[in-house]
Parts: C-alpha cells; sequence; structure tokens
C-alpha cells in the first residue's frame, strides 16, 4: 500500500539543509535533494518543500527522524489510506511536535480519551479547558508557524517517490 503526503521545511538554517536531505533520504529510501529557498519569514534561513509517495508512517518516519533538531521549523502530512488515518505533524523549536489525527474533510480528530483527560483536569483546577482544547487542535503550532506557511505560498513543488 502506498501513502502520500507533503514535508514541508519552513525555517532551518542552510547548514543543515544536507542534513535534512539525508534524513529524509534515510525515511524514503531514495535519495533526496531539495529545492531551497530563502525564507522571508525568518531572514537567514531557508524553506523547501517535498511531495511525497511511500510506506504509511513515512510522515511519523521523518517527524521522528528530526524531532530533536532544535533548528528546524517543518511539517509532516500523510493522505489517509485504507485502514489508516490522515495525519498531520508539527514541529517548532519552542513547542515541539504536534500531531493530529486528519479527518476526511481536513479537520483535526480529536480521540475521546484525550478528551475525557482534559475535561478531567480541568474539572479538578489542573488545567484551563479552553487553553487545553487549543493545544489539543494544534493552535500554538498553527499560530507560530503561519507566518512561515504564508512565506512558501508559490513555491515550486517536486515530487518524490520512495522505493517500496
Amino acid at each position: 500500500m502506498t501513502a502520500r503526503g507533503v514535508f514541508y521545511v519552513h525555517s532551518a538554517p542552510p547548514a543543515l539543509s544536507p542534513h535534512i536531505e539525508w534524513a529524509a533520504a534515510g525515511v524514503l529510501g531514495v535519495p533526496v535533494s531539495l529545492d531551497w529557498a530563502d525564507q522571508a519569514a525568518a531572514p537567514g534561513t531557508l524553506r523547501a518543500e517535498l511531495h511525497w509517495e511511500g510506506k504509511p508512517g513515512t510522515a511519523a518516519g521523518i517527524t521522528s527522524a528530526l524531532r530533536s533538531w532544535k533548528l528546524v521549523r517543518f511539517e509532516a502530512t500523510e493522505d489517509p489510506t485504507p485502514g489508516s488515518d490522515g495525519v498531520r505533524y508539527s514541529f517548532t523549536p519552542s513547542l515541539g511536535v504536534f500531531c493530529g489525527v486528519i479527518g476526511a474533510n481536513g479537520d483535526i480528530m480529536i480521540p475521546e480519551d484525550r478528551l475525557r483527560a482534559v475535561m478531567a483536569n480541568a474539572a479538578v483546577g489542573k488545567a484551563n479547558l479552553e487553553s487545553e482544547l487549543e493545544r489539543l487542535l494544534g493552535t500554538p503550532w498553527d499560530n507560530e508557524l503561519e507566518p512561515f506557511r504564508r512565506a512558501g505560498d508559490g513555491a515550486p513543488v517536486r515530487w518524490l517517490h520512495a522505493a517500496v
């Protein structure tokens, strides 16, 4: 079974660009050469975008490979496949990783157990319900990444097919 997705590097120092390509190649199993462009939202950094096809779980693999890199902002998405939900991973140095299950209409789907935990913590004063729901929806990540996303509008698109 083949999955599809997009790997967005929203900002990275130029020195890390070959390392990011090697990390993505290690997950995809094929050489990766990204078209890097200046990131206007963070002068001195670069951005790139890669559309990929590979095994289900590829977006998780890319995220795992890069999650400890504290100078990179990125997102990795994976479209749903039979038996697997769609998913979006977002990473910022200040917030870490966000993982959201994506429904067929593009909305984030929050699992019942996570909602119940937030409601229980809010009921006993351990958490603020509104701010915890915002975290479950990925709002802090969206707020931080949106200027970087807009700076990439009109960027060239490249497809990469993994060895399956």
